[in-house]
């Protein structure tokens, strides 16, 4: 196969499994009920001056299925988390005992959790979408390979549209997983 069109492809695949990746990251963060320390990943803290991620400035724990504990390195820091946490609007009260932050999460109603479902829908479309973009990149890029013939063009095309198929399956998967996870009470 001509290198260009290997090139176009495995360029195409790349962006592709970037899409799943991203979207496995975007979902860690809509929470399904469970405490888990990745709910406080999008929270950044001011510390001295330079936003910071939080888990660059404390421990953050989940010692059971409905708290999450907080204990910063610096006991001088513990206001400026808090801020932090309540700045991020994640829907968090958290509780300070001058040693560490204990954050309740709250049990999902019903409506909560149809709202994280659509949520977690409207990022696999997401990821659909730019795997569809991958996919037009990479045809386009095949048609304006010159030493090609119309064969080994089409053949790609197919290898393109065969591996687009097998990543917005992987999505619809991951978002079943994710859908039945949210709604299991």
């Amino acid at each position: 196969m001509n290198e260009d069109i290997t090139f176009i492809i495995d360029t195409a695949k790349e962006a592709m499994q970037n899409a799943i990746i991203h979207l496995e990251k975007q979902l860690v963060n809509i929470r399904a009920g469970k405490a888990s320390p990745a709910m406080l990943g999008s929270v950044m803290v001011d510390y001295y001056g330079s936003q910071t991620p939080l888990s660059q400035v404390a421990n953050v724990n989940t010692p059971d299925g409905r708290t999450i504990t907080v204990q910063p390195w610096e006991k001088n820091m513990l206001q400026e988390i808090e801020r932090a946490i309540q700045i991020a609007n994640i829907g968090f009260n958290p509780m300070n005992n001058g040693e560490t932050l204990i954050i309740n999460v709250p049990p999902l109603t019903e409506e909560r959790r149809r709202e994280l479902a659509k949520q977690a829908k409207a990022e696999a479309e997401d990821a659909k979408i730019a795997i569809r973009n991958a996919r037009k990149d990479a045809n386009n890029d095949i048609k304006k390979v010159d030493d090609a013939s119309e064969d080994l063009q089409k053949n790609a095309e197919l290898d393109i549209q065969k591996l687009t198929d097998t990543h917005v399956k992987k999505i619809d998967t991951i978002f079943a997983s994710k859908e039945a996870e949210i709604m299991t009470v």
